[in-house]
C-alpha cells in the first residue's frame, strides 16, 4: 500500500475549518490525507511531506509537537494564524512544496532545523 492515502473532496476539512485559525483545504491526519477537492500535485508534496514527519515522530509525537508548537507560537505571536505558519513542520512543508525533488532528497528530521 502506498501511504499516505489520499481522499479527496471531503468534508473533514470543512468542518475542522471552524476550530482553525486558516481555512483547511487539505490536512493529514495520520496515514490519511482529506481534501476539500480534487488534490494538486504541489498540495499532495505538502501533505506527504507531512506524513513523513508523522513517522519520524511515531505518529503520536506529531500531533503533540505540533499542538505545543501552536500553543507556543498563539504566546510569542498573540495571533493563530501566525502561529500556525511558524510551526516547524509548516514551516518545512511550505518552504519546500513547489519542489518537485524535495521527497527524493529530504533528510530525516529536516523540521527540526525551523525554528518558532
Amino acid at each position: 500500500m502506498n501511504l499516505p492515502l489520499f481522499i479527496e473532496e471531503s468534508k473533514v476539512p470543512v468542518f475542522l475549518s471552524y476550530f482553525s485559525p486558516i481555512t483547511i483545504n487539505a490536512i493529514t491526519l495520520g496515514p490519511f490525507v482529506f481534501s476539500r477537492s480534487v488534490i494538486s500535485e504541489k498540495t499532495r508534496r505538502h501533505e506527504t511531506i507531512h506524513w513523513e514527519q508523522y513517522k519520524e515522530t511515531l505518529i503520536i509525537g506529531f500531533l503533540v509537537f505540533y499542538l505545543m508548537s501552536w500553543l507556543w507560537g498563539i504566546l510569542k505571536y498573540r495571533s493563530g494564524k501566525i502561529a500556525y505558519y511558524q510551526i516547524p513542520f509548516e514551516q518545512e512543508a511550505y518552504s519546500n512544496d513547489d519542489d518537485w525533488v524535495y521527497l527524493l532528497n529530504r533528510k530525516k528530521y529536516t523540521w527540526l532545523k525551523y525554528k518558532i
